[in-house]
């Protein structure tokens, strides 16, 4: 009778352990999954971002020999100006 006793208290007490391995295991997974899929949406996001600059950086190969776009950069960024154009400075800067 005492020899039974122990037998179910240990098999209840192996159940336990092992539900509570199983419930440990279930949401340290679920936490991992989560933060994979978290990471997965931030790829996804910088992918469409890189995306969008190649798309720029394609229009901007497409018009570099354009006649706009040389005399947009040499405006913009060289100060250079066409001949009889007259250039007005804001001294109030």
């Amino acid at each position: 009778m005492k020899n039974k006793n122990i037998k179910f208290i240990l098999k209840r007490v192996l159940l336990v352990a092992i539900a509570i391995y199983v419930v440990y295991t279930f949401l340290s997974q679920q936490k991992s999954l989560n933060m994979y899929n978290a990471d997965a949406k931030r790829y996804m996001e910088q992918i469409a971002q890189e995306e969008e600059k190649k798309e720029e950086l394609n229009q901007t190969k497409a018009n570099i020999n354009s006649k706009d776009y040389i005399e947009e950069i040499a405006r913009d960024k060289l100060n250079m100006y066409l001949p009889n154009e007259k250039v007005y400075i804001d001294i109030n800067k």
